[in-house]
């Protein structure tokens, strides 16, 4: 009869996407004339996409062939392994009466779920245009740019246009290296050190940001913020890139006051970080130099109590106290130098720059290491200016760059030697020059371009952070200076640092 709709109920072997996607439609969608019902997907995989999507329509599932064939009333099978030997098995099996829509269904399903995809991304697309307008429309006040992956312009808003003195008309359907900069190509084919955001968002998928100086008519240079942002679909496909232009020229003098500020703020907080890296170093090896001492003190304590328990001290011991005294004297005066320098390199001090004598920075230096340099066989040549070398800065970080020089000389020397320590006065220059020298493993020629980096060591994992020499470099760059350094391997490697001298010093030289 006209109208009459059949009933239809089917099997379905397959249970990959093309079953979900079948599944789907017959749930979105009416046929004509039939009404299909499916009885029961099968699939070896139970956690196949098909068969999670039929369990969690309520229909049934197995893994086992054999129970598709004994459904009651089932009129047909369709198969959708695109397995030959499948399809096979399911002729050589099936029942009298029972049809089997071999593979071939799967490829028309297959066209159908690929047609219906391309209109839902044709309305994606629609609906991705429709926002990128309104994106424009909104964001009048600021400068924004549509473009898809080739570089063409797809919509410029007001702004954009008139921070470029574009027509709309010669703005959209071009490239924006044409429209901005009048290139034939892309920007960084005609300026390698110009860097491209756009280009940085199609390989990266991610947000880009830059600052570029332009030239305007009447040789006036500005300088803007690139803000560029993709736009993915659902393949996770960038379709389209959305670049924000923000002027800057008024505020960039600020903008690097503030990041010279945060860099100055950076470089204190290694140093501190690093400071407590060779406080833990230096605590080691004084407390083995005073544990020494100690042992004294309580040596002649004790032998001197002894005597005592005894009776009243005769004349002759009573001269040997007097020695004991003396040395014990000066055994507890060579711990208070240790532990005063520990606690001085220790304490917090104002960062205000001051007037330093270099030499009395390098004493106490002298006398946090010398003892790390017995216990590893290494004499110290001490080659100190004989009046002092005033310079202006901070006592602590000074402090904290000579001890990295004089660390980093000692593990070099790991088969001993001698380290030499000195420090000069360069008349012509009016600055104090220090030398710290070794005569350890020295530095390959290919490592000495890059000895100052961050993070740059040639020392094995675990045993060193490769920031002792580039915060060396910091502090001298802050307080003015200049470093080098010259080596070769085998022969060790020689370090000079110069300060420009303060005026105080200058002052006494021409008096």
């Amino acid at each position: 009869m006209p109208g009459e709709i059949i009933p239809i109920k089917l099997a379905i072997v397959g249970g990959g996407r093309t079953c979900e996607f079948f599944l789907q439609f017959l749930q979105e969608n009416s046929l004509p004339f039939i009404a299909p019902e499916i009885a029961c997907v099968c699939d070896l995989n139970e956690d196949a996409i098909g068969m999670e999507l039929a369990r969690d329509m309520g229909i049934s599932t197995t893994t086992d062939l054999q129970e598709i064939f004994d459904i009651q009333g089932l009129h047909g099978i369709i198969e959708l392994t695109n397995d030959r030997q499948v399809l096979l098995e399911l002729l050589r099996r099936r029942p009298r009466g029972l049809w089997v829509l071999e593979h071939n269904i799967g490829r028309l399903l297959k066209t159908l779920f690929s047609t219906t995809q391309n209109l839902y991304s044709t309305r994606e697309q629609a609906n991705l245009n429709r926002a990128m307008s309104e994106i424009l429309l909104y964001q009048s006040h600021e400068p924004i740019l549509l473009l898809d992956p080739s570089f063409t312009v797809i919509e410029a808003n007001d702004g954009y246009l008139d921070a470029m003195g574009k027509s709309r008309h010669e703005a959209v359907g071009r490239k924006c290296y044409e429209v901005i900069y009048g290139f034939t190509s892309p920007c960084y084919q005609w300026q390698p050190e110009m860097s491209c955001p756009m280009l940085e968002t199609l390989q990266t998928g991610e947000v880009a940001k830059v600052i570029r100086e332009q030239e305007m008519a009447g040789g006036q240079r500005t300088y803007c913020n690139l803000e560029t942002y993709p736009i993915k679909n659902a393949d996770n496909e960038i379709v389209r890139v959305v670049e924000i232009r923000t002027e800057i020229t008024e505020e960039l003098p600020s903008r690097w006051e503030k990041r010279l500020r945060e860099l100055k703020t950076n470089l204190g907080n290694v140093v501190k970080e690093d400071r407590m890296l060779t406080l833990g170093k230096l605590s080691a090896s004084c407390a083995h130099e005073i544990n020494n001492p100690i042992q004294g003190l309580l040596t002649f304590g004790s032998l001197m109590q002894s005597i005592l328990d005894k009776g009243p001290p005769s004349s002759r011991d009573l001269d040997d106290f007097r020695n004991y005294l003396n040395l014990m004297c000066s055994e507890l005066e060579r711990c208070g130098k240790i532990v005063s320098g520990l606690l001085s390199f220790a304490r917090e001090s104002s960062t205000d720059a001051k007037e330093i004598d270099i030499n009395d920075v390098l004493q106490s230096v002298i006398t946090l290491t010398k003892h790390h340099m017995q216990l590893q066989d290494i004499d110290l040549r001490l080659e100190i200016f004989p009046q002092s070398l005033y310079v202006k800065g901070d006592v602590n970080q000074l402090q904290q760059c000579f001890l990295n020089l004089v660390f980093n000389a000692i593990d070099a020397s790991t088969g001993g030697g001698i380290i030499t320590l000195a420090s000069r006065k360069d008349t012509a220059s009016r600055r104090a020059e220090v030398i710290v020298q070794d005569q350890g493993c020295g530095i390959p020629k290919p490592h000495l371009d890059n000895i100052f980096d961050p993070f740059f060591t040639t020392k094995d994992q675990g045993e060193g952070t490769g920031l002792g020499l580039s915060i060396v470099y910091g502090i001298v760059r802050t307080h003015h200076g200049d470093i080098s350094v010259t080596s070769e391997p085998g022969k060790g490697a020689t370090f000079r640092v110069w300060f420009p001298l303060n005026d105080k010093d200058q002052t006494k030289d021409t008096a």
